[in-house]
């Protein structure tokens, strides 16, 4: 034993770090800012408090115990807020079910998380009915609404969830374990095969929350988030933890707002009537937030948004910053939690010139407090950071998934040279800030150039009339694989632009020296819209696949279902 370690009077408290522990400063600075869910409730950080402690008792009471696992299925709520702390602070673990996905992928998901209590909204009991004695190990529901009367059902319903709280008393008391207690875990959609389960401690979503605090909290002007914000989400709650923001937002005391089953008009009158100043979502929800009607008619002026989930197109950045958005681009992963970078920019390079502004605020950033981020090429050695040199991102950081639920081969390949393999491809400048280039998955590899799928759509974005572009790469006999670019036109621009007008754009850049000529695209198809992830990314597995013959078979473009987002 090292006779540096410290040792303990018996008497002192070693203060694990405990989700429950992110509740003190909030109800001490901040007890009656509000908690706002659409137009339906509102209520302070006292009563938050409460009702977290009366959720516990009441779970409780129905059989949860410590280290069950209990799954939500809800919209962005009030509620769902409430789970975030209620469940893993009794000692049990709060699973997030991705509602996008399809029935068996979903089914799949509560299986292999092991499930056994499900707290799901009445819009998705039909979906629960059909999965019936699937269930392997779900043998209760409590049943969340916004109705009066809550429709009947066949599932073994424990309790309505506003009368389980009624019931149940607010003085739960939530002991202390071991911070290393699992608390959290949800499912990656995967790129092939079935999704992968992640999971994360109270440990590890503490310290993800105050690095995220520490990040945005020091910057001096853009981005910065504050004590005087008011957030909402506009990522689902159950993707990555809106990406640990509910958990920051809640820490910092500030008001929140939760939009439940959103769409573009619903973001725009919350931000209009509740002052909304800081959120975060994909590249698809900032673009349906700008051409939503009405849109013209919100001052988003205030709007501080994070985006990542994808790249950030200069072109969409360039028209957020038009409307007034401080809007910048973000990196992370499922399986780091999920943040490890943001583009805060320094002070100096705050211009006011757009152009100047789009280049920095679309890289992925610098990494985080406690972000050990390298570049490495296929040896694991680093490459130079010249702002040139591109290999694999690996990272380390206290609050990175241990591995994959049930998977320890794929556990094993996630974390191997003792690195998180993130399976993009990046680089860094001399300023230290990180840009990806692309996924391992995507890049287009042909002859012995690797061409970037996301440069080459941000390119293709570029062009007046384009309004979405997805790049994948086809088998080809002579370069093995070529780009294929997918275009969706305004309409106003159907007909007036062709093939040739985008490869003489793609071209131009050839010529100015900031692309390679390999990269402008023989096959370019006009498609009426573009498969989405769960999440609104782009559905690039759906596009590989949809497209897997081009070519051989250059006809007419297949048709593709883009899937509702939750």
């Amino acid at each position: 034993m090292s006779p540096n370690l410290i040792t303990f009077s018996p008497s002192a408290y070693q203060y694990p770090l405990l989700i429950k522990h992110l509740l003190h400063s909030p109800l001490v600075r901040s007890p009656d800012k509000e908690i706002v869910y659409r137009d339906l409730r509102r209520h302070t950080y006292r009563t938050f408090r409460d009702r977290v402690g009366r959720l516990a008792s009441g779970l409780n009471q129905i059989g949860v115990k410590s280290g069950d696992v209990v799954a939500v299925m809800d919209w962005d709520s009030h509620r769902y807020h409430e789970c975030y702390f209620a469940i893993p602070m009794m000692g049990a673990v709060m699973q997030t079910v991705n509602l996008a996905l399809p029935p068996e992928q979903l089914l799949y998901t509560l299986n292999d998380a092991g499930a056994g209590t499900v707290l799901i909204n009445s819009d998705f009991l039909p979906l629960a009915e059909k999965l019936g004695d699937k269930l392997e190990t779900v043998r209760k529901f409590v049943l969340l609404s916004d109705r009066a009367e809550v429709p009947p059902t066949r599932l073994p319903v424990a309790s309505e969830y506003e009368a389980l709280l009624a019931a149940s008393s607010p003085f739960f008391h939530f002991p202390d374990f071991d911070e290393n207690t699992r608390a959290s875990t949800f499912h990656t959609t995967g790129t092939t095969g079935r999704p992968k389960g992640v999971y994360f401690s109270h440990r590890q979503l503490v310290l993800h929350t105050l690095s995220a605090l520490v990040a945005y909290g020091l910057a001096p002007i853009q981005g910065r988030f504050h004590r005087d914000d008011v957030y909402m989400p506009m990522t689902p709650m159950f993707h990555v933890h809106a990406w640990g923001c509910p958990y920051t937002a809640t820490a910092s005391g500030v008001k929140q707002v939760y939009p439940g089953r959103y769409t573009p008009e619903i973001f725009l009158r919350l931000i209009k009537t509740e002052g909304v100043t800081f959120t975060h979502c994909v590249p698809t929800i900032l673009q349906m937030l700008l051409t939503a009607p009405g849109s013209r008619d919100v001052d988003l002026s205030k709007l501080k948004m994070v985006v990542g989930g994808s790249a950030l197109p200069r072109s969409l950045a360039r028209a957020a910053l038009e409307r007034g958005i401080d809007v910048f681009a973000g990196y992370g992963l499922s399986e780091a939690c999920p943040f490890l970078t943001s583009a805060l920019v320094g002070t100096e390079q705050l211009t006011g010139d757009i152009e100047n502004d789009v280049v920095h605020r679309t890289k992925s950033g610098l990494p985080g407090p406690l972000v050990e981020l390298r570049i490495v090429d296929a040896d694991m050695a680093d490459v130079p950071h010249d702002g040139k040199a591109t290999g694999e991102i690996v990272v380390r950081a206290p609050w990175l998934t241990m591995g994959y639920l049930n998977n320890a081969e794929a556990s094993e390949q996630l974390w191997a040279g003792g690195y998180l393999h993130t399976g993009d491809i990046g680089m860094i400048d001399g300023g230290g800030y990180v840009h990806v280039t692309d996924r391992l998955k995507d890049v287009v590899k042909s002859g012995g150039e690797w061409i970037s799928s996301i440069e080459l759509e941000d390119i293709l974005l570029e062009m007046e009339g384009v309004s979405k572009a997805a790049v994948i790469a086809v088998k080809d006999e002579k370069w093995g694989e070529r780009p294929l670019a997918l275009i969706v036109l305004l309409p106003e621009f159907a007909g007036k632009i062709g093939t040739e007008e985008l490869r003489a754009h793609v071209t131009s850049y050839v010529q100015k020296g900031l692309i390679s000529r390999f990269a402008v695209p023989e096959r370019i198809k006009f498609v009426d819209t573009l498969p989405l992830t769960s999440i609104g990314k782009i559905d690039k597995k759906a596009l590989r696949e949809a497209y897997k013959d081009e070519a051989a078979n250059a006809g007419s473009a297949p048709k593709l279902r883009t899937p509702s987002a939750a």
